[in-house]
This record gives structure tokens, C-alpha cells and sequence, in this order.
């Protein structure tokens, strides 16, 4: 049986609600999000927005290393991952872990720099409801924050526990990882590959620049017509 997730329309701006075994949120009606594995993956549906942001989320049963202080903690200090190519990053701590309530529910909430993808910032927003730990990633190009941090704040604020006491004797419902492993074991391996890279941004500040000295050309060539014609019509007179 494939796992339970549910998508809801309704008519307000953001206006998609996520619903799997575990959480529910509200975010824009153009992301959609699936299933990878053990983690959702949701994203814009218009391509090129879609290597701008994503959403990572996952769960497992709580185990020994499951717990608030030690979450922030970590949280709180530089993050050293490998990313799917297999290169090294250590990130850079924006925001220390502050616990939030959204919802009734306590979280923690903190924002790194390259601790994911290079040159993207992730917002690390994780809690612990009795024996499910949560973990949901908003991660954003540089570039793209301003964008995108709005929707992200109010998606951040809808967010829902609403896993049931038994789902971890119902794999049905959904895929939770087991108490043995780390929560947020899996962001790396479900983090889309093609997400921008350093010279994809720097491409349409180019086109821009490019298109900027073209138009500047033709109107340099215009006045220098002009001048000319200026100047025939001048020595005409003259004469």
C-alpha cells in the first residue's frame, strides 16, 4: 500500500495543504511535493523556480539521540555534510536555534549556510511528539531568499503534528525512519541535483548585462545619426 498523502486546494493565495501520516502545511498552490525514498520533496512545478527553493521532509521513531538540548546543540554549531558528488561543506551558522511554538506544538528553529547545497541557505525547523522525531528543511539560493522566505515563514507557521499513536506499528501510513538512525540522515541523498549552481545564477546577470550594452550600442549609433544629419542639415542652411 503506498504511503498516505493528501493534497487540498482551496481559493486563498497559499492555498495547497500537505497532509501525510505525520504533519500537515499549507504552502503555495504552484509547489507540489513527492515522496523520495523515506523523505517528501516538495517544490515549485514551474522548472526553473523549482532550482530556487525546496522543502525536505522526514521523520523516525525517537530514539537515544533524540531529545531538544541535543538537537540544538547541534543546531547551534557549524554543520560538516558530503553532498551527492561528494564534495565536503561546512556551514555557517545565521540564526542560532530558538524553540518556537507553532500550533501548540514546541519546535526548534535555526538557519545555516552552505550546510545542504553551496551557496543556498537552510532553515532547520525539528521537533519530538511523543515517540515520532520531525524534521522539516526549507532550503533557498542566496540569490532567491528575499523571494522566497515569505512563503516560507507562513508554510513554517502552519505546520501540524498530527501523527497518530500507532503509527509506528503501521508502516502503511507512511515511511518514518528507525530509532537507530540520526534524524536528517537522509536531506543529503533527497536533495534534488539540479538545483542552481554559482554560474546558472551569474547566467542571467550576463544575458542582462550583455542585453544592457546592446541597447546602449544601438543608442550610441542613433545620436551619432542624428549628429550627422544634424550637421548636413546645419552646413545646408549655411550655404
Amino acid at each position: 500500500m503506498l504511503p498516505l498523502a493528501v493534497i487540498i486546494l482551496s481559493p486563498k493565495a497559499q492555498a495547497r495543504t500537505f497532509k501525510n501520516a505525520y504533519i500537515s502545511f499549507e504552502m503555495l498552490d504552484t509547489w507540489k511535493c513527492n515522496l523520495e525514498q523515506t523523505e517528501w520533496v516538495c517544490r515549485a512545478e514551474d522548472p526553473q523556480e523549482a532550482k530556487e527553493a525546496v522543502i525536505i521532509l522526514t521523520a523516525k521513531e525517537k530514539g537515544t539521540t533524540d531529545s531538544f538540548p541535543l538537537y540544538e546543540n547541534h543546531m547551534n554549531n557549524p554543520i560538516t555534510t558530503t553532498t551527492k558528488t561528494g564534495t565536503s561543506l561546512t556551514s555557517t551558522v545565521v540564526y542560532k536555534a530558538q524553540q518556537q511554538r507553532y500550533n501548540d506544538q514546541v519546535w526548534l528553529d535555526g538557519i545555516h549556510r552552505d550546510s545542504e547545497v553551496q551557496n543556498y541557505f537552510t532553515r532547520y525547523v525539528a521537533t519530538i511528539k511523543d515517540q515520532i522525531a520531525i524534521l522539516v528543511t526549507f532550503t533557498v539560493h542566496n540569490k532567491f531568499y528575499a523571494k522566497h522566505s515569505g512563503h516560507f515563514a507562513n508554510t513554517i507557521k502552519s505546520l501540524r503534528v498530527i501523527a497518530s499513536k500507532d503509527l509506528l506499528s503501521r508502516p502503511d501510513l507512511g515511511p518514518v525512519r528507525g530509532a537507530g538512525e540520526t534524524l536528517g540522515a537522509g536531506i543529503g541523498q533527497a536533495m534534488p541535483a539540479d538545483l542552481l549552481a554559482a554560474d546558472d545564477v551569474g547566467a542571467d546577470g550576463k544575458k542582462g548585462i550583455l542585453k544592457n550594452e546592446a541597447l546602449m550600442g544601438i543608442g550610441l549609433l542613433l545620436l551619432a545619426v542624428l549628429a550627422y544629419l544634424g550637421l548636413k542639415y546645419y552646413q545646408k542652411n549655411k550655404r
